[in-house]
């Protein structure tokens, strides 16, 4: 195994780790129920709606929602907002619940996309990622 092929593994790894401590979060401190993180999977890839247009719009898209802005940005509002857990019951709002929920599942899904190897996308099309190839143009 090469340096590079390594270093890449390694990062796999990194994201996987990522994912199963985001995951044991949501179980352990939101007090979620663990399945819901495997049915709303599937929702954040509804960006890819994008390559209908070009792959620049493609790209566009999948990128806002597969970035780590996003649930950086709702992890903050919640922490300087609520700054409880889902099992608080002295939270003044449900919603307070519901940030922290969306968040640690958007976080879960870029962990585990990026794990299989699945990057923020270039313009030459989907198959074309910042952690490298994917799919039919790795092969060539």
């Amino acid at each position: 195994m090469d340096t590079s092929s390594f270093s890449h593994y390694i990062v796999k790894i990194e994201y996987l780790f990522a994912a199963v401590l985001v995951a044991l979060f949501y179980v352990t401190v939101g007090h979620f129920d663990w399945w819901w993180l495997i049915v709303l999977f599937p929702i954040f890839d509804a960006s890819m709606i994008g390559y209908i247009v070009n792959p620049h719009v493609g790209a566009i898209t999948y990128n806002i929602v597969h970035s780590l802005v996003g649930p950086a940005l709702l992890a903050l509002i919640y922490i300087f907002t609520v700054g409880s857990t889902a099992a608080d019951t002295s939270r003044p709002y449900v919603a307070d619940g519901l940030l922290l929920f969306i968040t640690l599942i958007w976080l879960f899904h870029i962990f585990v996309d990026r794990a299989l190897g699945f990057g923020l996308k270039h313009d030459e099309g989907f198959h074309h990622t910042h952690l490298g190839k994917i799919g039919k143009a790795a092969k060539k």
